[in-house]
């Protein structure tokens, strides 16, 4: 590598996580952390739904050693289930950290349960998939503010696969979302095979896009359903998975022309603003999904001779749109906008609920493709009130 690109790629990698540091299998032998009753959940065990009402699913390793259990970095030795609630800040010797109330259920009960939750509510169901640099509490954090944003009617599960929750745990986050390849799909697959869900409402973030497109290919080649239709709403927010690959990819079964037709769409969120996948790029040598990044140098020189924004993006395949939040861009990393950008956060609840158009969308020389800018009338938005707000639903 000449000298001149040193600083660069390091810095590039510094961002992506990119590290000789491995990650140990630290001092307590991992049966001790699951010994104790508590991390086995007993078939008809209570669990207070009411208290903690989300779902989650999670190949992390618990600990269960303290009066609070804690989902570690590690890879489980199985697939636990459980009910969470919104983590709460609490003080830990002199530091303040977030702590997601939770209780595992057995596999059996979590399921009649999920199925009751989601008799109430038509059949619809929300699953969250996270990225990158995330712990059990961010993750929840996350899913319970896309709950409260979305006001969405039906259970709300979180899929938690065992990122490291650190920047410099890039690597080491990749290899556990490969090797949980196996573990989701198969979630996926009984979720959407379950016959009381009508609906499935996917959202990754990040990473997670990576365990998410795959699995939805797998449950369509294998699923004993007809044509997996209930898999009809996939929403990919800042997509760290390969351009060209998703684009070679997605007509074979995902955005086959029977799924499309029968109503299932995939929304991208991209912004050129995303620092986090431009490191990514840097370090995979490929443009990201997720970043409407010029690859090719021909392809930029030509959108600049005829004067528009030097944004090149996945290809167009019926069925698909992207919207394009680098205008609205928020953070030091523009890496969550559909969490953190008021302008990008009312585009992404209007897609939870099922809507295809939005007048705040401005169209581009491609069809399926929208910029959302920022509103002149309300230029500088109270982001963290619309983002994080309750928003009036009506009664089901």
């Amino acid at each position: 590598m000449p000298m001149r690109r040193l600083p660069m790629a390091c810095a590039a990698l510094a961002l992506s996580g990119c590290s000789i540091a491995a990650v140990d299998y630290g001092p307590v032998r991992h049966a001790d952390y699951v010994a104790d009753p508590r991390c086995t959940a007993q078939p008809g065990a209570a669990v207070d739904i009411a208290a903690l009402p989300y779902f989650f699913a999670t190949s992390r390793l618990p600990d269960c050693r303290t009066d609070n259990i804690v989902l570690l970095r590690h890879r489980g030795d199985k697939i636990r289930y459980g009910h969470f609630s919104a983590p709460r800040e609490i003080d830990v010797g002199k530091k303040k950290t977030l702590r997601t109330p939770m209780a595992f259920q057995e596999s059996g009960d979590w399921w009649k349960a999920l199925q009751a939750e989601t008799d109430k509510r038509q059949g619809r169901v929300l699953l969250y998939v996270h990225g990158y640099r995330e712990t059990f509490e961010t993750t929840s954090k996350d899913a319970a503010q896309i709950a409260r944003m979305t006001g969405f009617v039906g259970p709300v599960i979180e899929y938690s696969w065992p990122s490291q929750g650190e920047v410099l745990s890039y690597a080491v986050d990749e290899t556990n979302m490969y090797h949980d390849v196996r573990n989701f799909r198969d979630f996926l697959k009984t979720l959407a095979e379950r016959p009381w869900v009508k609906e499935i409402v996917i959202v990754s973030h990040s990473l997670g896009a990576r365990l998410v497109i795959p699995a939805i290919s797998y449950v369509d080649r294998t699923s004993s359903s007809a044509d997996s239709s209930n898999i009809s709403n996939v929403i990919l927010a800042s997509p760290d998975i390969d351009r060209e690959t998703f684009e070679r990819d997605i007509e074979e079964e995902v955005l086959a022309a029977r799924r499309v037709a029968n109503n299932r769409r995939i929304t991208v969120y991209v912004s050129h603003a995303d620092k986090a996948l431009a490191a990514s790029r840097a370090l995979h040598g490929y443009p990201r999904l997720g970043s409407p990044y010029c690859f090719n140098p021909f392809e930029a020189a030509d959108l600049k001779a005829k004067g528009l924004p030097v944004r090149c993006y996945t290809a167009a395949v019926p069925g698909l749109t992207v919207i394009d939040t680098t205008d609205v861009s928020r953070t030091t990393t523009g890496h969550s906008n559909f969490l953190r950008s008021a302008v990008a956060c009312r585009d992404f609840v209007d897609v939870v609920q099922g809507k295809r158009t939005r007048p705040e969308r401005t169209a581009t020389q491609f069809a399926h493709v929208f910029r959302l800018l920022p509103d002149p009338a309300d230029p500088k938005p109270d982001d963290a009130a619309i983002c994080n707000r309750i928003p009036e639903v009506s009664a089901p």
